[in-house]
């Protein structure tokens, strides 16, 4: 069992070949890495307006410890991708009763990734909301980004709204996608 930044216990979790666990300040650096690497990836394939390199810092990663959770998942011992998880998103959804998770950043380590990685870092962000006794998991997605919104359509997410001028840490405000999965 491993204590969570907001002090609730969860087990770390083994799926195939993927360990699940939360993050700890000792990830912070590569916490900030992974999203930079996405970020250039993104770059690298004409993904504009999504992510730029150096926008977060560790002190974003920290805050959101302290209010939420981050996730990590490891290959050998390797971290392959990680995500936030938070219990609420007034910027994005406005207030809402306590029913859903919030997934944010989403991020697959490009020098490890296998072939639906992503998806399996998704489904255990839905497990541990299920765990938590919500019913649903929420995300958004950048609006001008057709491909990723198409992966989480794809995924079994259904589009129920648009948030137009979403606050973003560190640049200017940005319209989005707002989508949500039922959880069984």
């Amino acid at each position: 069992m491993t204590r969570t930044a907001t002090g609730r216990m969860c087990e770390d979790r083994q799926v195939n070949d993927l360990r699940v666990r939360p993050a700890a300040e000792a990830d912070l650096a590569s916490l900030v890495r992974l999203r930079d690497d996405a970020a250039r990836w993104m770059l690298a394939r004409g993904i504009t307006g999504q992510w730029r390199p150096g926008e977060l810092t560790e002190g974003h990663f920290r805050q959101v410890m302290e209010h939420g959770e981050v996730w990590l998942a490891e290959v050998g011992g390797r971290i392959a991708g990680a995500w936030e998880l938070w219990w609420e998103d007034e910027a994005a959804w406005g207030p809402q009763p306590p029913v859903a998770g919030y997934v944010h950043r989403l991020m697959v380590d490009r020098r490890t990734a296998a072939p639906g990685r992503g998806l399996q870092l998704l489904r255990a962000a839905e497990r541990r909301v299920a765990a938590a006794g919500r019913t649903c998991v929420r995300l958004d997605c950048l609006a001008g980004n057709e491909q990723l919104n198409a992966y989480y359509r794809d995924a079994g997410y259904r589009v129920v709204g648009h948030k137009e001028g979403k606050p973003q840490p560190g640049g200017a405000p940005k319209s989005f996608t707002l989508l949500e999965k039922a959880l069984r």
